[in-house]
């Protein structure tokens, strides 16, 4: 890599990261949205970085453009102007388990970049590099994400879905606890 292709993936990758905090931190779910539409973008650069043009362009098509006016939908439909969006969580353990998840979650990323070569990488550069070079069509991205990679695929789509169903029983749970009438 040069120096500009450097400065272009830090960043991206300051700009994901910005754009992740910004979803997570951020009281409005609409500015969390836009901060995840960014990151979106962010992810874009970083696959076209990467060689993968394809994950790129679906990352901006299906993420950034289906799935978020998908949630910008929601957010639209359930929000009304004005709502105050202070939660106050009454479960005494919630904090203990998000703990024990995360330190279980970094467990797992550490692990996954220890297989991945990311410690020893002198060892999987080769096997990385057919790796990569085996998904640059979009004919064999197809074929390995609905062979090889169809338990995460659907696994995701069914985190999607979760997702936009906890916003609405969310937004439904508010309106009845306001002495709204639904209809």
């Amino acid at each position: 890599m040069n120096v500009i292709e450097l400065i272009v993936f830090f960043a991206a990758v300051a700009l994901a990261l910005v754009g992740a905090v910004g979803m997570v931190m951020s009281r409005n779910p609409v500015h969390s949205a836009l901060f995840l539409i960014a990151n979106f973008f962010a992810l874009a650069v970083i696959f076209l970085m990467l060689s993968a043009p394809v994950l790129a362009a679906l990352q901006i098509l299906v993420y950034a453009g289906a799935i978020m006016v998908l949630f910008l939908f929601v957010i639209f439909f359930f929000v009304q102007p004005g709502q105050k969006h202070a939660y106050v969580y009454s479960l005494p353990w919630q904090a203990f388990l998000s703990g024990i998840l995360v330190i279980v979650l970094v467990c797992v990323l550490v692990a996954g970049l220890y297989m991945g070569g990311v410690f020893a990488p002198e060892e999987h550069v080769q096997s990385m590099a057919v790796k990569a070079e085996e998904l640059t069509s979009p004919q064999a991205l197809g074929s390995a994400l609905f062979s090889r990679y169809l338990l995460p695929f659907e696994l995701t789509s069914l985190l999607l879905l979760a997702a936009m169903l906890g916003a609405v029983v969310l937004a439904r749970r508010e309106k009845r606890s306001n002495g709204e009438e639904e209809g």
